[in-house]
């Protein structure tokens, strides 16, 4: 694929995020497209967020759990980034900013020190890891009716809309364990899925030594100070104006996010 039509299918994605416009699947039109050009589609979708001034924070592992590849039918994981505009803790206006949004409950974690792959382990990511903490990450897709393939989600920075933690609620990742805490996501007061650690992958740690060392075969790392989504325990829900979601993760807390 051409430099120029990368560039182009980047231009369409940030063109829909910002008119909150919804675009036809990139692997309909463009059948034979690689997972390796829409990682180049996604950076440079990236570079015109950046252009208009926003800071990456993190990063997002995608695609994790059997309960969200089989509502995507998208059966390997993938990344994308986070930055300062996505942020929104408390209270998230959706209804003039993002496009199709459902909320998923997650783990965050906060990392204390650079680290990047290969060879990365999940005894070095618990090392370089300062906190674990609740938190929702709102998915959202530029893609029409989330018809999506990995190559189309991988471009559209991982389907990613907004995030929410939890930072009062942080605690050290050696305190609990994070394969058997169990997770609760309540939406408007009714509990509507339950999760454990073990369903993303086996255990977010894992997940989170696959993004280091997936990032680290393109030169990136992680970031002392990066926040990192681990990827869904259950299934993502759809929100709209007027919602109230709350996440509880045993040993750890919850997170409590308002829709607008």
């Amino acid at each position: 694929m051409e430099d120029k039509l990368i560039k182009m299918l980047a231009d369409d994605l940030f063109h829909a995020s910002l008119k909150r416009s919804m675009i036809s699947p990139l692997t309909d039109r463009y059948p034979d497209i690689t997972i390796e050009e829409a990682y180049q589609i996604s950076l440079a979708f990236l570079r015109h967020r950046q252009a208009a001034g926003e800071k990456i924070v993190g990063k997002k592992i995608g695609v994790t759990s059997t309960a969200v590849m089989d509502m995507l039918d998208v059966r390997q994981p993938d990344f994308g980034f986070l930055t300062d505009a996505m942020r929104h803790d408390g209270e998230m206006d959706i209804s003039s900013s993002l496009i199709q949004p459902k909320a998923e409950g997650e783990i965050a974690f906060l990392m204390k020190k650079n680290i990047i792959g290969p060879g990365v382990t999940n005894n070095d990511i618990l090392a370089a890891t300062e906190a674990v903490m609740p938190c929702f990450e709102v998915v959202d897709s530029r893609i029409k009716d989330w018809k999506i393939k990995i190559q189309d989600t991988i471009a559209d920075n991982a389907s990613c809309g907004f995030f929410a933690v939890n930072e009062a609620a942080a605690v050290n990742p050696k305190n609990i364990d994070l394969i058997s805490c169990s997770m609760e996501v309540y939406k408007n007061g009714l509990l509507v899925s339950e999760g454990s650690g073990s369903a993303a992958m086996g255990n977010p740690i894992t997940c989170v030594a696959w993004l280091a060392n997936t990032l680290g075969e393109k030169g990136i790392p992680l970031n002392a100070g990066d926040i990192v989504l681990s990827g869904s325990l259950v299934p993502f829900e759809s929100v709209m104006a007027g919602d109230r979601m709350t996440v509880k993760i045993s040993g750890m807390g919850e997170c409590c996010l308002a829709f607008s």
